[in-house]
């Protein structure tokens, strides 16, 4: 990809290096775009080309890089050859490459970027994502919208990628909180209640018993004793919980489908409470087992009994616990979808319990652990669970919706928003997904409404706001201009600078896909509106010359396809509505 530039760049200087095309594809990267000049197209790293041992008898890299710059030549496809700072740079034949890139987005559409020769010999693989996993009788926090779209991105992205991804919801619904629910609602729980707002009541239920069974030890052997029965399989305390478990994933798919989020499979702990047992009679058959003295089964991953390394696998009632579950879990799937990579998306607090999960995995003799991968993340600060101090995302949703609509309502115009509704949401989902994803999943970050709704800066209402607004340019000129272009046309620095950025999109694919970070995407959309922005306000279409507006409007139909692109792979529907509520500027 990059339109096939880089190969071309390649095959010349495989000739001269005696080295195969493709060593070099990686080493010739995009230029970012510069505010303060013209930049090249390309440029490789001479420094890669050598490698990264410190030699000091090694040649200058600068000198290095003006030798190789003399022996290579000008061609059809590369009109301009200089160094930089350790690089040779290429500048591309200016209307070879406005062509080549306007239709090469046009003609790949969803799959711009993708087909690069970065990802050329890419295997296709098996790919499990287990991601959100909220749990079971508690509203749906705002804490696990974070591994509800950090998940829903990196499924995205591997599915862009030709993966075959299967997305896994495991849910919590098992473990001592239902002891504490099943005793709860017994005492404080109404029938009535249950079923005119389960959720809200179950979670009241909740937050009280938490308090009883702190200044109560009676509630607490009560919740224990409850619990005991469910892993003995008691009838009464089942239904109870299933009760609870098909009212909760009810809430929560009516959630997902707000969020543009959809599972393959809704699992949970419940489903291994029989194969944890399993998993505990293997680890003791390969002697691993080891009973402490107050009874329950530990299993020593440094053989040598550091404290920081001993992982408890059953209480001392013989029930499971989480970790067994999901040693059980991860064995289960293998068997069930033999797959080459296992992602799981949690919070940077169940590191550890990941290591050992997998480390156990390994002395258990299960190679294929070392294909599974956890990707943390910091957390939503704020907010706290236990105590009733708790934002749910529900509300979340309908406050961003709310403020949305009265943002839309407040600007006098004679456009009506068909929709105000989904339109208000779809953008305000948009505004708290970037807020998310600009920096480095593994920070936390403080919630904040006045950011959320910042209209203008690197916002998601600002990624919108350009997308709606490249679609209305379509709309309103698109008819008779729509069927070929003259390259001469887009020569300003304007057209350039975009055509430039459009030409990295491959290598910010690339490089999300490496580290999974999404950060990368949102700094490139971002880009991509300011200089559709700073171009909107130049390269007019409205009484231009027809070859003129129909060269402009492929510009801009291709950077709205782009940016369309970016959103959906970060899990953003694009609004196509001008939000004419966030300027009073009229179609260009």
């Amino acid at each position: 990809m990059a339109c096939g530039f880089r190969r071309s760049i390649a095959r010349q200087l495989s000739r001269l290096l005696d080295l195969p095309p493709e060593n070099l594809i990686k080493s010739i990267s995009a230029v970012p775009i510069s505010r303060k000049e013209e930049v090249a197209d390309f440029q490789l790293s001479v420094d890669s080309l050598l490698g990264n041992n410190n030699d000091h008898s090694r040649p200058d890299v600068q000198v290095q890089a003006t030798r190789l710059a003399e022996k290579l030549k000008c061609d059809t496809v590369v009109s301009e050859i200089s160094t930089g700072q350790g690089t040779v740079n290429f500048k591309i034949n200016r209307e070879l490459l406005t062509k080549t890139v306007l239709q090469q987005v046009i003609k790949d559409g969803s799959k711009y970027g993708l087909n690069s020769e970065l990802f050329s010999g890419l295997p296709q693989k098996k790919i499990v994502v287990e991601f959100s996993s909220p749990n079971v009788a508690k509203k749906f926090h705002v804490g696990h919208l974070r591994s509800t779209i950090i998940g829903n991105f990196i499924a995205n992205l591997k599915e862009a990628l030709g993966h075959q991804v299967t997305r896994i919801n495991y849910l919590g619904d098992w473990g001592m909180q239902f002891g504490l629910l099943g005793t709860g609602f017994q005492l404080f729980g109404y029938e009535e209640k249950l079923q005119s707002s389960p959720l809200q009541h179950l979670f009241e239920v909740y937050v009280q018993v938490n308090k009883e069974a702190a200044d109560n030890k009676n509630v607490a052997k009560s919740a224990h004793e409850f619990f005991q029965r469910l892993e003995l399989g008691d009838m009464q305390a089942l239904e109870l919980w299933q009760k609870f478990r098909d009212l909760s994933i009810e809430e929560y798919v009516r959630i997902y489908k707000r969020l543009g989020v959809h599972f393959d499979e809704y699992s949970g702990e419940s489903f291994y409470c029989e194969k944890s047992q399993e998993v505990l009679k293997l680890l003791d058959s390969k002697g691993l087992l080891q009973k402490t003295i107050k009874g329950t089964a530990i299993v020593d991953l440094s053989g040598n009994g550091d404290p920081s390394s001993i992982c408890t696998v059953m209480r001392s009632d013989g029930t499971s616990l989480y970790a067994t579950r999901d040693l059980a879990a991860a064995i289960d799937r293998m068997e069930k979808y033999n797959f080459d990579t296992m992602i799981y998306v949690t919070d940077k607090g169940q590191k550890k319990h990941f290591q050992q999960v997998f480390q156990m995995l390994q002395i258990m003799g299960y190679d294929w652990a070392e294909r599974c991968q956890h990707v943390p993340f910091g957390v939503v600060q704020g907010m706290k669970t236990r105590r009733g101090e708790v934002t749910f995302l529900e509300d979340v949703l309908n406050e961003i919706r709310s403020r949305m609509l009265q943002n839309m309502a407040s600007i006098k115009t004679t456009k009506e928003v068909e929709n105000p509704q989904e339109t208000a949401e779809r953008v305000g989902l948009a505004a708290l997904i970037i807020q998310d994803f600009k920096g480095v999943l593994l920070s936390d970050y403080q919630f904040s409404w006045d950011r959320i709704f910042q209209s203008r800066g690197d916002t998601g209402v600002f990624l919108q706001y350009t997308h709606a607004r490249l679609h209305s340019l379509e709309e309103t000129f698109g008819c008779g201009y729509l069927n070929d272009f003259n390259t001469a046309c887009l020569q300003e620095p304007q057209s350039v600078s975009i055509l430039q950025h459009l030409l990295r999109f491959d290598e910010v694919l690339y490089r999300s896909s490496q580290d999974l970070q999404p950060r990368h995407i949102v700094s490139y959309l971002l880009t991509l509106s300011h200089l559709a922005g700073m171009a909107h306000k130049t390269l007019h279409i409205k009484d231009s010359p027809p070859e003129v507006a129909g060269a402009r409007l492929h510009l801009f139909r291709a950077v709205r396809s782009v940016l369309a692109n970016g959103m959906k792979l970060l899990g953003i529907t694009p609004v196509c509505q001008e939000l004419v509520y966030m300027s009073s500027e009229n179609p260009n």
